[in-house]
């Protein structure tokens, strides 16, 4: 008898149905059963409301979640910068594949790149974390731009620079490169003046926990180098009592290959959104070798950003 399709629960939007079927495809390879895409509505994707005012990126979990439980989907994709810190008891993430380009990408008007936008600028993003950076950068180079909140998909959030609307917009490159538009960029910013919201570029594989074949299953996508370096940075996020939509930006550098590395580097950066103060520091140590120890650094780095002062740059932090 052959066995059903496995049912992955996904967000509608172009990127999330883009990540979606790759993730499907590779799990077809790895368990011989077919997959079938459910399109599942979030509160975050209707509502038009801020996401700070709406529970931040979250709200794109929870339906997802709630269709897990109810066994209406066997697992879902989720970008893992969206999911919430706090584990969510039933559910587990069964997998991080690997992760591409965690960068912020600039998509400006007449190829412009960040340094090169006119004084006046309007660039536009619905993130505290990029304004905070961008707006830094903008005072340490003598650059006077403006930066406008905005929400909606990337065709929409392109469209504002297509119109005239804004100079410029700034977006996920890893989203642009799951849907083949990195040619639109013009310019990809440097993780040395604007660090990426933690587990940016990477996936999460969520499933019942109680569902131990499908786990085994699933984790055949698991690349443990992305998951050590996503921990150690959603672990600082999470000892910063700060959710997912707070001005914080966290980066784990390992090695291209992941082979070879004996030391494993995580920057975190905080800030006020008009970018007039930062705590940005980092920290050096072995590369984890255990869920544990990964928590460990992100916990060792954000003890000292808060000693630092980093707490009164966020306004209120998540309980």
């Amino acid at each position: 008898m052959t066995e059903r399709a496995l049912r992955l629960g996904t967000r509608r939007s172009k990127l999330a149905m883009a990540q979606s079927g790759h993730v499907a495809e590779a799990v077809r390879r790895a368990t011989g059963r077919d997959v079938e895409l459910v399109e599942i509505t979030t509160y975050g994707d209707t509502s038009r409301e801020h996401l700070s005012q709406i529970g931040g990126t979250g709200v794109f979990v929870a339906a997802l979640r709630d269709a897990l439980l109810n066994g209406e989907v066997d697992f879902a994709v989720h970008s893992l910068k969206d999911l919430p810190t706090a584990e969510h008891e039933g559910l587990t993430v069964a997998a991080v594949p690997p992760r591409v380009d965690p960068r912020d990408a600039l998509v400006a008007r007449d190829g412009l790149t960040l340094d090169r936008l006119p004084d006046g600028a309007r660039v536009g993003t619905g993130s505290p974390r990029r304004m905070a950076q961008l707006n830094a950068y903008a005072r340490s180079h003598g650059l006077r731009i403006e930066t406008v909140p905005i929400r909606g998909n990337v065709d929409t959030r392109i469209g504002y620079v297509r119109s005239g609307e804004l100079d410029a917009v700034v977006l996920a490159a890893a989203g642009l490169h799951r849907i083949g538009r990195t040619d639109e960029v013009t310019d990809f910013l440097s993780v040395d003046f604007v660090l990426p919201a933690p587990g940016q570029g990477a996936l999460a594989i969520e499933c019942p926990a109680s569902d131990a074949a499908l786990v085994a299953a699933l984790a055949e996508l698991d690349d443990p180098h992305t998951r050590v370096a996503v921990t150690a940075e959603r672990s600082l996020l999470a000892a910063l009592e700060a959710g997912c939509s707070a001005p914080v930006g966290a980066l784990a550098d390992l090695p291209a290959d992941g082979q070879d590395a004996t030391e494993m580097r995580l920057r975190g950066v905080v800030g006020t959104t008009d970018g007039s103060a930062l705590v940005q520091l980092s920290t050096t140590g072995p590369v984890p070798t255990s869920h544990g120890d990964a928590l460990a650094l992100g916990r060792e780095l954000a003890s000292e950003m808060l000693a630092k002062g980093a707490a009164g740059l966020m306004g209120e932090r998540a309980l």
